[in-house]
């Protein structure tokens, strides 16, 4: 079984590869294009997420986001960056699927349950009793 597993891993770049070069010839794009611009994009975006995943943890442990959010969100964006640096077009597909998956695009700052009833959230600190007439 390890052996199966192991020949489809090392199958799937050369499959990449071959179906890559087919689409470069069928649209007269270069070959080397398509594997730069894969190339260059899973890098750009892995620089990014760098610094995004410094500013999630933070908010994560000043209990501004959840971590788990931080964590699923930019572990998303790392594995879609590493299949973007695989030269190949279906490499790329799935990274641009996994990119586009609805995942974690709820409300960061969910509404208070008294907001909209007159209550004056602005001029109330914490803790504090205010009077609205």
């Amino acid at each position: 079984m390890r052996f199966v597993l192991l020949a489809i891993l090392l199958a799937f770049p050369l499959f990449d590869l071959y179906v890559t070069t087919r689409v470069a010839r069928w649209t007269g794009v270069p070959l080397w294009i398509w594997l730069a611009a894969g190339l260059l994009t899973g890098l750009l975006l892995l620089r990014n997420e760098r610094g995004a995943f410094r500013s999630n943890t933070v908010a994560a442990l000043h209990g501004e986001q959840s971590l788990f959010r931080g964590l699923l969100d930019s572990g998303r964006k790392v594995l879609a960056g590493l299949l973007l640096i695989l030269p190949g077009i279906v490499s790329d597909v799935m990274a641009i699927v996994l990119l586009m998956l609805p995942i974690n695009h709820g409300r960061l700052h969910p509404q208070p349950a008294t907001a909209g009833r007159g209550v004056n959230r602005a001029k109330t600190i914490d803790g504090e009793f205010s009077r609205t007439d």
